[in-house]
């Protein structure tokens, strides 16, 4: 049977890799244009790391998902 120690270390190790999957993710690459509509992404967008929509198109595609949730 586990102790406390056993299932808050198990929590941690299973957050810390959570953690670091979701910091691979935006590592990624960043377009310099949008890919909806053309125009230029701001460089300190792009600095977030695998952006490929403008704020604008991003916040359209935003609203959307919302909605068919």
């Amino acid at each position: 049977m586990a102790d406390l120690a056993d299932i808050a270390g198990e929590i941690a190790d299973e957050r810390l890799a959570h953690t670091l999957e979701n910091h691979q993710q935006y590592n990624a690459e960043s377009e310099f244009e949008c890919l909806e509509c053309g125009c230029q992404i701001p460089e300190k967008r792009r600095a977030l790391g695998g952006v490929t929509l403008c704020i604008d198109c991003q916040t359209v595609v935003e609203i959307q998902n919302k909605q068919y949730r």
